[in-house]
């Protein structure tokens, strides 16, 4: 029994058991990753994956057991490696980022600079994608800390601690005739094209459950992950655009031609989040970069979450 055997059950099962694409994931040979599963089963006595002839159809009972097993101890050696490179590597190495579009370009600048100010031996590594992505991401150890305002907390391979609230605003022309109202209503906003995000990105959630409470159907005329993009069709006079208030925040706001409107008392608050693999080492620079994001967060705080139960840190 080796790693490397562990790593292609472990890989086998993330590419829905295409022994091909884990091949390719791992760098070597389907015919080398097969063989090196049977190996393992057959040192084991049970087999981990159900065949038809030589495809590989599903996990086996006891093979649910044993991939339980290789997360723990994959994920143990990746937690040695990252604690010789914390005493080793003298606060040198990569800090990996999960977060969507919004948090890395309205948020995330600030805190990547002052890090880099304390820590200029560490270099980051930006991952952007949607929330369950993010999750993902952090799930299989391509990034150490996620940061996102959906999705984190239907992991439970993750401990999510809030890191801030927000707001959405409405973003129109500067001359769109509802802005010489001076309450902004639901009714006013179903009644026009509205651009915004798409539905599983920066709180589109909380903009859906608004109006269908108070049974209101939106011509929603564009959908787009990225803030920037549907402030420019807003320019372009595509409909009314409800965007993240980060985006629109001091020299964020880069169009002069138009005027955002406060919407939280018609959306409500977001709450963005901050997570991390359940039972990952955690070296100094992550944890100095999530207090870097909030004032909510601290070291001892983040340890006490990943030791026990992040309940008591909810806000």
């Amino acid at each position: 029994m080796n790693l490397q055997q562990l790593r292609f059950v472990q890989e086998a099962v993330r590419r829905q058991l295409n022994l091909t694409e884990a091949a390719k994931a791992l760098h070597t040979s389907q015919p080398g990753v097969s063989k090196g599963i049977i190996e393992l089963e057959d040192e084991l006595g049970i087999e981990i994956f159900a065949r038809h002839g030589k495809r590989i159809k599903r996990v086996t009972e006891p093979g649910q057991q044993v991939l339980a097993s290789i997360e723990i101890i994959l994920r143990e050696v990746n937690n040695l490696k990252r604690i010789g490179e914390q005493y080793s590597a003298q606060d040198n190495g990569t800090l990996s980022i999960a977060t969507t579009h919004t948090q890395a370009r309205y948020v995330l600048p600030g805190p990547v600079s002052r890090l880099r100010q304390t820590y200029p031996k560490v270099a980051i590594s930006l991952h952007q994608g949607s929330p369950d992505q993010v999750a993902r991401m952090l799930i299989d150890e391509v990034a150490e800390i996620g940061v996102a305002t959906e999705s984190l907390l239907n992991y439970p391979e993750l401990i999510t601690l809030p890191c801030y609230e927000w707001q959405h605003v409405l973003v129109l022309p500067f001359d769109h005739p509802l802005l010489e109202r001076e309450r902004i209503t639901l009714e006013d906003l179903a009644a026009v094209p509205l651009v915004t995000y798409h539905p599983s990105f920066t709180g589109r959630t909380r903009i859906d459950q608004a109006f269908a409470q108070r049974e209101l159907k939106p011509n929603i005329v564009l959908e787009a992950i990225d803030s920037d993009v549907i402030k420019t069709y807003v320019k372009l006079g595509m409909g009314v655009g409800i965007v993240a208030e980060m985006a629109m925040q001091g020299e964020n706001n880069t169009t002069p031609d138009l005027v955002a409107r406060p919407a939280g008392q018609l959306f409500g608050s977001n709450l963005a989040r901050v997570a991390f693999k359940r039972g990952a080492y955690l070296r100094n620079f992550v944890l100095r970069f999530a207090e870097l994001l909030s004032d909510r967060l601290s070291r001892d705080g983040i340890l006490r979450a990943m030791k026990g139960t992040p309940d008591e840190y909810e806000i």
